[in-house]
C-alpha cells in the first residue's frame, strides 16, 4: 500500500509511517535526486551549508542543518492562518548538503554557490539554504541572483537579525558572518534601497556601525522601534515592494535567547517565538494580499550544542515552514 500523501510533494503519511522512522530529510520532504529520477521538478530545493568558520564568537552552527532536519520531522504541511496546504501547491525537496572548505570562508562560499547553482531547474527551482553561520547566506544570495539572470540593481532583501551584518572586516577577514550584506551590496546582488532589517538590538561596538546602512539607504526597524510603533515602517516598506524579486534571510538570534538559546552570538531581549511567526505571516498581509515575490531564502545561526532540548532547532524548522508558506499562499 502506498503511504505517500497526494500533491506535488509526496510526504509519508504520518498516520501510517511514524515521524520517528525512515530517512531524516527537511520536513520529511523527498530527496531531490528521487524527484528528478522520476522525471519531476521542484519549486524549492532546501539544502544545508554546514559551515561555521565565519563566526566571531562561539562556533557550532556547522551542526545546525543536521539538528534542524531532525526537529523538522514534526512540521506538518497545513498552515491554519494562511489556509494553505503547502505540499499541495508546491513541490519541495531536500537537496542534501553543500560541500564546504572548513578552513576558508571564501572557498566555502564559492563551493556552496556552485553547488546551489546546479540544483533543480534554474528556471523553476528556488533555493533555500539552511546554515551554518550567516556567512553562508552570501553563497545562496549569489546563486539566487545568478539564476534570476543577475537583475540590474539587485534583489530586494528582508532581513531578520539582531545584528546589521554590514561590518567590512573582522580580524582582517572580509567574508565573515558579520559581513554578508556589505559583500552582497558590493557585488550588486542586493539593492540596499530595498533592504529591510528587522529586529536589530543590543549594544554595538561603536556608533559608526550604523553608518553603512544609513549611507546606503537600508531601512532599519530595531526591536525597540517595533515595540513603539508596531509594524508601521514594515508596512510602508512592504507596500513599496510591488513585484520586486525578494530574498529573505533569517538569523535565529533575532529571537530572545529565552526562546532560542541555541545560537552563537546571543542578544538578550527581543522577539518571542510567537512574535516572529506573527511577523512572518504579517509580511503577506502587508502587501495588500498580493504576496511577496520570494525568489530565495535562508535560515542561519542555529547552534544545537547550546540547546540540548532542541527548542531552537524546532523553532528554526517552523520558521522555514513559515517562509515557504509566504510563497505557497501566493501560489495557492
Amino acid at each position: 500500500m502506498n503511504d505517500k500523501t497526494h500533491g506535488p510533494t509526496g510526504l509519508p503519511d504520518a498516520r501510517r509511517t511514524p515521524r520517528f522512522a525512515g530517512l531524516t530529510t527537511f520536513c520529511r520532504y523527498p530527496r531531490l535526486e528521487d524527484v528528478e529520477r522520476n522525471g519531476g521538478t521542484v519549486d524549492w530545493a532546501i539544502y544545508g551549508i554546514p559551515f561555521d568558520g565565519g563566526v566571531t564568537y562561539r562556533p557550532g552552527a556547522r551542526f545546525g542543518p543536521r539538528a534542524i532536519r531532525t526537529e523538522s520531522q514534526y512540521v506538518k504541511p497545513y498552515h491554519i492562518e494562511h489556509d494553505v496546504m503547502l505540499t499541495e501547491v508546491m513541490s519541495l525537496a531536500d537537496a542534501g548538503d553543500a560541500p564546504v572548505a572548513p578552513y576558508s570562508t571564501k572557498e566555502s562560499q564559492d563551493a556552496a554557490c556552485t553547488f546551489a547553482a546546479g540544483l533543480g531547474d534554474p528556471a523553476v527551482t528556488r533555493l533555500f539554504a539552511v546554515g551554518g553561520d550567516h556567512s553562508t547566506a552570501l553563497a545562496n544570495m549569489r546563486a539566487t541572483w545568478e539564476r534570476r539572470g543577475r537583475p540590474k540593481g539587485g534583489l530586494a532583501l528582508i532581513h531578520f537579525d539582531s545584528h546589521l551584518d554590514t561590518v567590512d572586516t573582522v580580524w582582517g577577514e572580509k567574508y565573515t558572518h558579520a559581513s554578508p550584506f556589505i559583500r552582497a551590496i558590493e557585488e550588486g546582488i542586493i539593492d540596499p534601497d530595498r533592504m529591510l532589517s528587522i529586529g536589530i538590538k543590543g549594544p554595538l561596538n561603536t556608533p559608526q556601525d550604523l553608518e553603512y546602512a544609513a549611507k546606503h539607504g537600508v531601512t532599519i526597524v530595531t526591536y525597540e522601534q517595533w515595540r513603539r510603533e508596531g509594524t508601521a515602517t514594515i508596512d510602508r516598506f512592504m507596500a513599496s515592494l510591488g513585484e520586486a524579486e525578494t530574498y529573505l534571510t533569517f538569523d535565529i538570534d533575532v529571537v530572545d535567547p529565552a526562546y532560542a538559546p541555541g545560537t552563537g552570538t546571543l542578544s538578550v531581549g527581543g522577539f518571542t517565538s510567537s512574535d516572529v511567526l506573527h511577523l512572518l505571516r504579517h509580511l503577506h498581509s502587508a502587501t495588500g494580499g498580493t504576496g511577496i515575490n520570494l525568489v530565495g531564502a535562508d535560515l542561519v545561526e542555529v547552534l544545537p550544542d547550546r540547546d540540548p532540548q532542541g527548542i531552537t532547532a524546532m523553532l528554526a524548522a517552523h520558521v522555514i515552514f513559515e517562509i515557504l508558506c509566504l510563497d505557497g499562499v501566493r501560489r495557492g
